[in-house]
């Protein structure tokens, strides 16, 4: 698998069927690489490797392509588990259904933000379950997704506090 083959799309236009890319060490990679260089601390133990990010982690890791529309090419169990998706339909979904749509005008100036400074942290949000569940994120940090030769492959979040609304 290379980042090259993300960015794949079908004639038509739509968006390509996901690698899975949720042990792929590549992928792995350029998530943990990419938070160092921006944030200036590691994300994961390198030696915990992509299998443990996936399965084990706590704390939710998601992240999207750069499709005019962004959807969702990465998702760990924890956030599978807390959204109520499965790989296949998290990696289908657009990013900007994580959010109702009243939420995704601000969900939208945190992402330009984002792309202007490299990071934001602390950020808190108010995201949407695949039941329609409501839930706020708290202290997020969301990140460009750059390779090593600089060029933007995405934007990724983590977050390990959560609480439902009421």
């Amino acid at each position: 698998m290379t980042l090259l083959e993300i960015d794949v799309k079908h004639p038509l236009g739509a968006a390509a069927r996901t690698p899975d890319l949720s042990t792929d060490l590549v992928y792995f990679k350029l998530l943990t690489e990419s938070y160092q260089r921006l944030v200036g601390k590691p994300l994961v133990d390198p030696a915990l490797g992509p299998t443990w990010l996936y399965r084990s982690a706590r704390f939710i890791v998601v992240a999207h392509n750069t499709d005019p529309d962004p959807r969702f090419v990465y998702a760990n169990q924890s956030a599978q588990d807390l959204f109520g998706y499965g790989w296949e339909e998290f990696t289908s979904l657009p990013s900007r259904l994580s959010a109702e749509a009243p939420d995704r005008e601000e969900r939208q100036r945190l992402l330009d933000a984002v792309g202007t400074n490299g990071f934001i942290e602390n950020y808190r949000g108010l995201r949407v379950r695949k039941s329609g569940a409501r839930f706020w994120m708290e202290d997020g940090l969301v990140w460009q997704l750059m390779d090593a030769d600089g060029k933007h492959r995405g934007q990724a979040a983590t977050f390990s506090r959560w609480t439902d609304e009421v």
